[in-house]
Formats: C-alpha cells, structure tokens, sequence
C-alpha cells in the first residue's frame, strides 16, 4: 500500500471510480515533465473494456502502459502492454493505478474485500481497503512494487522502457509542494463524497421486497459488472398451501396472509439484502458476500419464520422449500435457483443446495 505514514482507508467503488478518473485526467493532460509510465490493474476484462478508448489515448503519450487483469486472454491495447493475471494471484484482487514521470506522480492502490455497503447498486457499493495520493515518490514506490510484481510476465522491452523511466524520475527530487496540492484535492474529493452521500440519504429507501426491475438495476444488469468479484447468495424459496387445503374467502384475510408471508421472508434480511416475489408462491432472496452456512442458516431462518405463521388465526400451515447456492457468476444464476426450488418441491426436499454446474443435492 502506499507508503504515507497512515493506514489503509475503506473505500467505496464509487470513490474509487471518481480518484482513478482524476489520475487518468492527469495522465492525458498535456505536459513537458515526460516520459510517462502508467500501470493499471483493472481485476476483470468488463471493466477494462468501459475504459480501453481512454487508456487507447493514454497509451498513445506515454513512453509505456501496463494493463493486467484476470480473463481468457492479456488485454489487447496498441501501443501497450497486457498482462494476464491468474484468479488466485493476490493481484487478481487489486485496483491499482499508477501514473508517474520525473515531476509528476499520482497512485491509487486498494484491495478488494469482497463486501459490499448499501448503495443503489451492488457494484457501487464494493467495498475495498487502499491508499489514493498525488505524491510523486509514493508512486514511484508503487510503481517499482508491480513492476517486481510484473517481470515475469512482461516482454524484455517493456521492462527495459519501465527501468528508463525509473530511472529519470529517480535522478530528480520530489517538487516541493506537493503536500499542499494534495491536500486541496483531497478536500475537493472529501466534499464530493459529503455531496454524493447526501443525494443518496435523500433518495427513498428500498422496501424489503423489491420488483423484478429494481432488482435488475441493483444487481447491475443494466450496467458494468463482471463474474468472479464479489460473491452472492441467492435463496429461492416456494411458499404454498399444501393440497388439499380447505378454500378461504376474504380478501382481507388473503391480504394479511400476504403480507405476514413477506414479513416472515424478509425478517432476516440485512439492510444490504434484497427479496423480489418472482411467481405467486415464489420468491428470490440475494445476500452479497455470504458464505454458504450463513445462506442455509437465513434460509432455515425463513423457513421457522413461515412454519410459526400456522400460530396465528387464520393462517395455515405452508408448505416451504428453499434452494441455496453461492456463487460470483454475473448474471447471477436465478433460473438455476427456480429449476432447484421446484425440484426441492417435487422431491419434498426442505432445503436443497446448488453448487456451480451441478444438480440440487438435498438437505434436511
């Protein structure tokens, strides 16, 4: 992490984007302090690719640009380097960017903890632990990090032209100053995050269920999200009268059974949590950065909330079951979860889970 006499602060995606677009402002901006190095660790190929017209012209002004991430193949930009990282390299999880040349030096370094706070989305509200500054030798001493982080997998070029430059800005001392002009941007970044926490505390809250849409915009289908980053649980749970059940009348007893069955599926659910009613007697629940035993806890949760209903005149008892998986897949598997509920239905299978690829396998 950067070396700046403090510890690493946590750090919302949104804040991220916001401090990684003002190094990569800085990058393109005309300027007699050359040669340029630039190394950006973009974790996965979907968000590189919201961003690759722009380090396409940052690649054109620097003297050499790194790029890594994690996929089927290196990122392919002209005028610069790809590296491919492998899924289980600490590097995989990073979000690092670093522009640096003699007089001039800026790096962001944050590590992914797989969390997630409320946001309107899931991808803005990632949660990551790093450093952002705009200090010339912080840079430099990131940039010398990936670069031994990186030899073994760039071209003998690419680390002749890195050392070049690394070499200049080590021949010049840091410009005096710097610590005050960080200091105002990071008054300006401080005031954005005020500004932008206030709109969202002026936005309405989510209910605890939401509609098919809602859940599409928060799980980011309309937008940029990419698999393998931030695991989810997803919960599908069949809530239906066993055959047989005497027909009731009464739309206000229909209506408050209704609402008592929301009440019971959304009870465990934490603020960061989600629930969408998918059929008539179905129902999605979505739990980021869960393990499994936590998932099947929350489902067995739901289901002693249900069965409790059958206390409470009029209600009868329902007949419940749930599948469970886990997984990092974008888009999130929620037809697998239906096919599994309904085969935990047919089976008569209180909870089945699913692992990636595989069949439900029952649990009781």
């Amino acid at each position: 992490m950067l070396h700046n006499g403090t510890g690493p602060e946590r750090l919302t995606k949104r804040h991220l984007v916001a401090v990684s677009h003002a190094i990569e402002r800085a990058a393109l901006a005309t300027a007699e302090d050359g040669p340029l190095l630039v190394i950006a660790l973009f974790q996965r190929m979907p968000y590189f690719a919201r961003e690759r017209a722009r380090y396409q012209r940052i690649a054109a002004g620097a003297a050499v640009t790194v790029v890594g991430l994690v996929g089927d193949a290196p990122p392919e930009l002209p005028g610069a380097y790809g590296v491919l990282l492998d899924d289980a390299d600490e590097l995989a999880r990073e979000w690092s960017l670093v522009a640096l040349t003699p007089r001039f030096g800026a790096a962001l370094v944050a590590r992914d903890r797989r969390e997630v706070e409320v946001a309107a989305t899931l991808e803005a509200g990632r949660l990551f632990d790093g450093r952002w500054g705009f200090r010339r030798d912080e840079a430099l001493h990131e940039a010398l990090r990936l670069r031994t982080r990186l030899a073994d997998r760039l071209p003998g070029p690419a680390l002749r032209t890195i050392d070049e430059v690394l070499g200049r800005v080590r021949e010049l001392p840091s410009t005096p100053g710097e610590s005050r002009a960080e200091a105002a941007i990071r008054l300006l970044a401080e005031r954005a995050g005020r500004a932008a926490t206030a709109r969202r505390a002026e936005e309405p809250a989510e209910a605890g269920l939401v509609d098919e849409p809602a859940l599409r915009r928060w799980t980011g289908l309309d937008g940029v999200t990419a698999s393998g980053t931030l695991p989810v649980a997803l919960i599908g749970v069949r809530v239906a009268e066993p055959a047989g059940t005497p027909e009731r009348f009464g739309r206000r007893s229909a209506a408050r059974e209704a609402q008592a069955v929301i009440g019971a599926l959304t009870a465990p659910l934490r603020p960061v949590d989600r629930a969408v009613r998918l059929a008539p007697d179905e129902y999605l629940l979505v739990l980021p950065s869960v393990t499994e035993e936590e998932a099947l806890a929350t489902a067995g949760r739901v289901r002693a909330s249900l069965a409790g209903l059958a206390r409470s005149y009029p209600f009868v008892a329902f007949a419940v079951h749930a599948a469970v998986t886990v997984t990092d897949r974008r888009p999130l598997p929620v037809a697998d979860v239906r096919h599994a509920v309904r085969w935990a239905a047919r089976e008569d299978v209180p909870v089945a889970t699913l692992a990636r690829g595989h069949a439900p396998a029952g649990r009781r």
